[in-house]
C-alpha cells in the first residue's frame, strides 16, 4: 500500500473588502498570514489560485515569486508564494496592472508592512 503525503499550508485569513468593481460581483477578498509552511507543486499552486500554469511561470520570470527546484516539473512553492500569486491576480484582474507593475506593487506593500511592524515594535518597547 502506497503512503500518500500531503503538504499542509495553514493560512490565517481575514476579510479585507469586496472583490471587483461591479456591484453584482460581491465575492469577498481574503488576505492572510502563513501560519505553517508547506510545499506546493506548480500544479497545486495553480489549482489553489485558479490560474493557468503559463501565468505562474510568467510570475517566476518576473521574479514575483521564486520556486525551489531547477525546472517547472520539479518546482515547489511556499505559502508566501500562494499569497503573492493571489495578490498578483487581484492586482491584474481588478486594476489592470501589468507584471512589472505587480512586482513593484507587491515589493512596496511588503516594505510598508515591514515598516509598520518596526514602528509597532518601537511603540511597544
Amino acid at each position: 500500500m502506497k503512503k500518500c503525503s500531503k503538504s499542509l499550508i495553514l493560512i490565517r485569513v481575514s476579510i479585507w473588502g469586496y472583490n471587483g468593481m461591479d456591484s453584482h460581483d460581491l465575492s469577498l477578498v481574503h488576505t492572510g498570514t502563513v501560519i505553517e509552511e508547506g510545499k506546493l507543486t506548480l500544479e497545486q499552486l495553480c489549482n489553489a489560485c485558479g490560474v493557468q500554469t503559463d501565468w505562474v511561470i510568467s510570475l517566476v520570470e518576473e521574479s514575483i515569486i521564486e520556486p525551489q527546484g531547477q525546472e517547472p516539473s520539479l518546482w515547489y512553492f511556499t505559502g508566501g508564494s500562494l499569497i503573492r500569486v493571489r495578490s498578483a491576480l487581484r492586482l491584474q484582474r481588478d486594476l489592470g496592472v501589468n507584471l512589472a507593475g505587480i512586482a513593484l506593487a507587491l515589493d512596496l506593500i511588503e516594505e510598508l508592512e515591514s515598516l509598520r511592524a518596526q514602528i509597532k515594535k518601537m511603540g511597544q518597547g
